[in-house]
């Protein structure tokens, strides 16, 4: 009899599981006839607003050459800004979330002054393959692999590969220079689950730190890639629920974790939603920090108000041994919203944790909408002066960028009217850089009168001068993610 009813209670099991999975990572199962009933308030927008304007996916690749200018584009930017964020096919608008969906990179090529040339290329996940006809990329699928093999969020070069990036279990996704897909990657065997959408490189070792979530895991991990782009380092700190946990950051002496009260949520998962995560306050929330080469009882965990944190600018520690950190700090996060982040607007906030008590002393320093920090990147983990933001509408939408002198306490923004969005700055260091700020500040924009995009080039040291070049795209580059000087 205790047989039957284990088996009955197996069989049940791998039943909700499998519904589990085929509706939220979009898995062909077999079908399965269940009824749920759903007394949570939903907010339903069948008019989702991340699938129109520009927000609305590209139909197709596209290359250029030879794009207009106007200005003068700096003689020493060689290279290639790109850029990466949801392209979805065929969505449903009643339960997309603005997240998920198939990966477009898009590519500005710059050298001797000129823009060569302009890229717009589909990640090749398994819905790319099937919907184009394509030839199934190669590479390992991973242990987390979710649904098709999803990959939409950041792009970045390390150990000379160029690799499309996603958390929550997907692998990356090696690219070529053209940022054509190559191929699935787990980093030569090295990466047994999945990666992050935000690894941050050490300047002084070369490492990648990258803090690593998947929704059938209870933990965190601390992930540290080498110089030479394989893991030499994997830490699982253990966690109460199943937090999202976008981003991180280290300092010199830590590896900081943040669990905050965005977690994987069962009724979500029940209604068909495809991003299962919520708010969810009386979770608590707090601040890991990892001795760099510590283990995973040696974090020290310190409490803040409930809030949450997609990106941080940078952390550090002073003088006196407090470990400080500058945040972009939503009030909360996907409360009713099921399809994107418009509840809870950004403000940039410091914390700083003392090193005599561990109290976290919170404070407020702009009351500005914004999102997306960027810095001078030698600076990571280090005490440092400058940052850089795109400004944002309630909605979620950009529409300017600013600059923070965090030592005086001012700031200065570039803006060219309510029509033109400017998308997250990326800082590229002058060569014969002095001082922090002494660089370049690129950005995708967006022009709403005429749909269609640009590049704007500004002087770091002066962003309100306005752009000392313009380089015209052949089309509109929807809203994304993020993006890296390659």
């Amino acid at each position: 009899m205790y047989f039957c009813i284990l088996l009955k209670y197996i069989l049940i099991r791998d039943i909700v599981y499998q519904y589990i999975l085929s509706r939220f990572f979009c898995i062909k199962l077999a079908t399965i006839n269940l009824k749920i009933n759903i007394s949570f308030e939903l907010l339903v927008m069948r008019d989702n607003q991340y699938l129109v304007g520009n927000f609305a996916p590209l139909e197709d690749e596209l290359t250029a050459e030879t794009l207009p200018v106007t200005g003068k584009i700096p003689q020493e930017l060689d290279g290639c800004l790109a850029r990466i964020g949801p392209n979805p096919i065929d969505p449903d608008p009643t339960t997309h979330h603005w997240f998920l969906g198939s990966g477009m990179v898009h590519g500005l090529y710059l050298r001797d002054g000129k823009a060569l040339k302009f890229h717009s290329r589909f990640v090749r996940d398994d819905d790319v393959v099937e919907k184009f006809n394509l030839p199934e990329i190669s590479g390992p699928r991973g242990a987390l692999q979710l649904g098709s093999g999803v990959v939409n969020t950041n792009i970045m070069k390390h150990a000379g590969k160029t690799f499309a990036l996603v958390e929550a279990g997907n692998l990356p996704i090696e690219m070529n220079e053209r940022l054509d897909t190559i191929q699935r990657t787990n980093l030569e065997g090295t990466l047994l689950g999945g990666l992050s959408a935000h690894p941050h490189l050490d300047p002084d070792t070369g490492e990648l730190h990258a803090a690593v979530y998947s929704p059938f895991w209870h933990h965190i991990q601390h992930l540290v890639i080498d110089k030479m782009g394989l893991v030499n380092r994997a830490v699982d700190v253990p966690v109460s629920g199943q937090p999202m946990v976008h981003d991180c950051m280290i300092t010199k002496q830590y590896f900081i974790l943040l669990d905050l009260p965005v977690i994987l949520d069962q009724e979500i998962f029940e209604a068909g939603f495809s991003l299962p995560y919520k708010w969810h306050p009386e979770y608590g929330a707090r601040i890991g920090l990892l001795p760099r080469d510590g283990a995973a009882h040696e974090v020290t965990w310190h409490e803040v108000e409930p809030c949450y944190v997609f990106h941080p600018m940078n952390a550090f520690e002073d003088e006196s041994g407090t470990v400080v950190i500058d945040v972009v700090r939503h009030s909360k996060m996907f409360d009713k919203d099921r399809l994107g982040p418009s509840e809870g607007i950004g403000n940039l906030y410091r914390w700083e944790i003392s090193s005599s008590d561990g109290k976290v002393r919170e404070s407020q320093i702009d009351d500005a909408v914004i999102e997306f920090p960027r810095i001078n990147e030698s600076r990571i983990g280090k005490n440092y002066r400058y940052g850089y933001v795109s400004t944002l509408t309630k909605n979620f939408s950009p529409n300017g960028l600013k600059k923070y002198d965090l030592v005086n306490g001012s700031s200065e923004i570039y803006s060219a009217g309510d029509h033109k969005a400017f998308m997250e700055p990326v800082f590229i260091a002058k060569q014969d850089a002095s001082e922090e700020d002494d660089g370049w500040l690129l950005s995708y924009s967006y022009d709403q009168n005429i749909d269609s995009s640009d590049v704007v080039i500004l002087d770091a040291c002066n962003i309100s001068d306005g752009p000392v070049a313009t380089i015209h795209l052949p089309r509109r580059v929807p809203f994304g993610f993020h993006g890296n000087w390659l």
